[in-house]
């Protein structure tokens, strides 16, 4: 256990898919956790229930990460729930509403995209690294960002999505080079495909593929994939490492001729 008491973390995007899986395993590995989505549910509370029968302690924050104005209240709760964070996990995101051709892009599109998924994490990080700095503890600390395969291989319909995802790999760095000298890392995991509610309007098409061994591992990745991920980083397992990217894609990343 690290000293002050049970590790704490702080998890965006938290009632289902990826959010959950990642919620467990920070459970299991004796994270206690503040899980933030957009507004309270079903979901949201059926994944406080997994995490507190894994052990641990579980507050749920509704607010929306996007909201600007309303971020200092939302991290000043998350804080206070246990008086501390050792780890933010950024992975709090959407989708475009309707895959297509880039050339009809809309500005609306465009800009929901940037606020949900760069916008607003940017600045909840800036808000959390300032109490974390400001306050230092005696443990390991991190900030995980979830990004995403597309944040390398492009795909046009849905530009906007690729274009959110590359300004994370970005922020992910440039947090790993402010935060470094506080002790703090920043690591980017970077998700293939995996089975959630975002994928499954494309569920048939990747069915076929994973099929066709268009993968050299040639499976749907799974929430609890991303899960042990997080976990091991939020661990302290690369404590020497920062600004690395993680690829947790099936091997999808693996350059071939």
């Amino acid at each position: 256990m690290e000293q002050g008491g049970r590790r704490v973390a702080f998890v965006t995007g938290a009632q289902r898919g990826i959010g959950r899986g990642i919620a467990l395993a920070l459970a299991a590995r004796g994270f206690d956790l503040v899980l933030n989505d957009l507004a309270a549910s079903s979901d949201l509370d059926a994944t406080a229930t997994a995490a507190r029968q894994a052990g641990a302690q579980v507050t749920a924050l509704a607010g929306d990460i996007a909201d600007l104005g309303g971020q200092e209240a939302l991290v000043a709760a998350a804080w206070a729930a246990f008086g501390r964070i050792d780890c933010l996990v950024n992975n709090a995101g959407v989708s475009v509403k309707t895959r297509g051709d880039m050339l009809d892009s809309s500005p609306e599109s465009f800009d929901r995209l940037i606020a949900i998924n760069l916008r607003g994490p940017f600045f909840l990080t800036q808000a959390v690294a300032k109490r974390m700095v400001a306050e230092p503890a005696g443990g390991f600390r991190s900030i995980v960002t979830v990004s995403s395969l597309n944040a390398e291989a492009a795909s046009p319909d849905r530009a906007e999505y690729c274009i959110s995802k590359i300004g994370l790999s970005m922020m992910s760095k440039l947090y790993a080079l402010r935060l470094a000298e506080a002790g703090i890392r920043a690591y980017e995991i970077r998700p293939g495909v995996i089975r959630t509610d975002m994928t499954a309007v494309a569920r048939e098409k990747y069915d076929r593929m994973f099929a066709a061994g268009f993968s050299p591992i040639s499976r749907w990745g799974e929430p609890e994939d991303i899960g042990r991920a997080v976990a091991m980083l939020a661990d302290g397992a690369l404590a020497y490492s920062t600004g690395e990217v993680v690829h947790v894609d099936g091997g999808l990343s693996v350059a071939k001729l």
